[in-house]
Parts: C-alpha cells; sequence; structure tokens
C-alpha cells in the first residue's frame, strides 16, 4: 500500500479539522502544512473546499427543521 506524502497527510488533517470544527487542529496543521510546502493558496483552496463539504448536513439538517415546522423559518 502507497502511503501517503506529508503534504497529503496535511490536506487529509485540515480537512477532517474542518469536518470537526477543531481550532486546536487547524492551529496545529496550518503550520504544519506549510512546513510540509503547501502554500497559502493551496491550502486557502483545500479550507474552502472542506467548508462547502462541512457546510452540506448542517443545510440540510436546518432544512429538515424548517420542514418539521411546515416551513416558517424566516429565510427558508
Amino acid at each position: 500500500m502507497a502511503q501517503l506524502s506529508q503534504r497529503e497527510h496535511e490536506l487529509v488533517a485540515i480537512g477532517a479539522a474542518m469536518g470537526s470544527n477543531c481550532i486546536p487542529c487547524i492551529e496545529y496543521h496550518i503550520p504544519e502544512a506549510k512546513k510540509a510546502g503547501l502554500s497559502d493558496e493551496e491550502l486557502s483552496e483545500a479550507i474552502l473546499l472542506a467548508d462547502k463539504v462541512r457546510k452540506v448536513p448542517a443545510r440540510k439538517v436546518l432544512e429538515a427543521a424548517d420542514h418539521m415546522l411546515g416551513g416558517d423559518i424566516p429565510g427558508e
């Protein structure tokens, strides 16, 4: 089995940190990712992608709650 590079390892860790809303994890892994050679642009792209993925279940929960209330949540 092939092993992840340090860059790949840090990208996965940042995605997991974003998904779990772990500030200490982000504070640890962003500097580690930079040490592994990832640029700010690459990290920004990874963080924005992880944030988009993270927002899907949150949006679905809000939609379910709105549906249970008959569509009465303002802005939904």
